[in-house]
């Protein structure tokens, strides 16, 4: 009995604390929601989310309506906006909405940065002369070809540094687009970079000059064999080619090589140009597929003024319009492709201009090889598939001695 009474009174006690913890957070509750109603925070979150902000048919609201209530909660209630950017904030706005995408060669060009852009696609800009990659291994910007007579070059910028900062900022192989904005200025100005060499960091200040691309290279190799480079394919780059071309033919070339080798693609136009120049006429250099499924094919439209045996070096980072002047030459049999499987980017971007000056690149059209093959997201197979030694520990800075590509390039030659 004794136990029984005591059994009850424990579980009375239990109940107690119970009733008591229920009737705290009905009180807890209650204060809290007078608080929050009496400072707007509920009521904001209403008045963004409310009924009236539905179309009739029960969808959301457009992205301009949407931005225009994002717009207006911000102006009520954000602590400093008196201090606000409008135009940062509309560029932000617009680069969100197009990265939303996922398309990573789709993008917005705001209009302080447009100029710079239409000058580099025309081959002249204000910068220090350098060619950079992405590279996945190191996770760094990396420089692949610093053009020569320019600042870069003059100041000891080597192929395969890596850069580590930009005038205190540190940057990663994401930030490839972002980072040549920084290293690009106005004429006469410094930049300093921070660059890593042999696991040795190396500071750089550099005066920004103007800088003229279209840095092919062209040199006669053993046994009579031209061998011309070509970085990437900025506005004006198939002229050079063929000037480079005819003075190495002066000089008694008999075959070609042409090195793609890390060079990320440019102007497809430029890349057709070349191909123009090697192709019969009437040979498909390419085709293009736009969102339509409207196909449009690019033929040689003269004779070849190049009739000499070619072989191309291609590796992983050949891209782009490369792969155009690859495929083009591989697949109607006018050329023999050395090297790695190219980098597989098969679509063409279109630049618009817009009304205030910016500017919107999309990805307008896939392209396929002249046999009907894709290339985007594949790449193209080599004719004969060979790696560099284990010896090379940097892609971008290989020399003649070690350049296992290049050796079996001059080999095929000299059959």
């Amino acid at each position: 009995m004794e136990n029984k009474n005591q059994s009850q009174k424990i579980y009375k006690i239990i109940m107690l604390v119970i009733l008591t913890a229920f009737i705290t957070f009905l009180v807890t509750l209650f204060t809290m929601y007078k608080y929050y109603s009496k400072n707007d925070v509920l009521s904001s979150i209403k008045s963004i989310n409310s009924s009236s902000e539905r179309q009739s048919n029960g969808s959301t609201l457009s992205i301009n309506s949407y931005l225009n209530k994002i717009k207006n909660a911000i102006d009520k209630y954000y602590l400093w906006s008196d201090n606000i950017d409008e135009q940062k904030l509309k560029d932000s706005a617009i680069e969100g909405y197009v990265k939303g995408l996922g398309d990573e060669y789709t993008e917005y060009i705001p209009s302080s940065e447009m100029s710079e852009y239409t000058e580099k696609i025309k081959g002249t800009f204000y910068g220090i002369g350098i060619y950079m990659i992405a590279d996945e291994d190191s996770g760094r910007v990396v420089v692949y070809y610093p053009i020569p007579g320019t600042p870069a070059e003059k100041a000891g910028i080597k192929a395969g540094d890596k850069i580590i900062s930009v005038n205190g900022n540190e940057y990663t192989d994401k930030d490839l687009n972002n980072i040549s904005n920084y290293i690009k200025g106005e004429e006469g100005t410094t930049v300093k970079l921070v660059i890593e060499r042999d696991g040795e960091n190396i500071t750089f200040d550099i005066r920004r000059e103007k800088i003229n691309t279209n840095p092919i290279t062209a040199e006669i190799l053993d046994g009579n064999i031209g061998y011309i480079k070509i970085p990437s394919f900025d506005e004006g780059v198939a002229e050079n080619f063929k000037s480079k071309y005819q003075e190495l033919q002066e000089k008694g070339a008999n075959s070609l090589i042409i090195d793609l080798r890390n060079n990320g693609g440019g102007i497809v136009d430029e890349s057709t140009k070349i191909a123009d120049y090697i192709l019969d006429k009437g040979q498909k250099i390419i085709s293009t597929q736009d969102k339509d499924k409207k196909e449009q094919i690019t033929k040689s439209e003269n004779e070849p003024i190049i009739k000499t045996e070619i072989v191309i070096l291609v590796n992983k980072n050949t891209a782009s319009a490369s792969e155009i002047l690859a495929c083009s030459l591989q697949d109607n049999e006018k050329a023999k492709i050395v090297g790695t499987k190219t980098y597989g980017k098969g679509v063409i971007q279109t630049v618009f201009s817009l009304s205030d000056g910016s500017g919107l690149k999309i990805t307008t059209a896939e392209y396929y090889t002249p046999k009907g093959a894709t290339i985007h997201k594949v790449g193209i197979s080599p004719d004969i598939e060979i790696e560099l030694p284990d010896s090379v520990k940097n892609i971008y800075a290989v020399t003649k001695e070690n350049d296992s590509q290049l050796k079996k390039a001059i080999e095929e030659l000299k059959k």
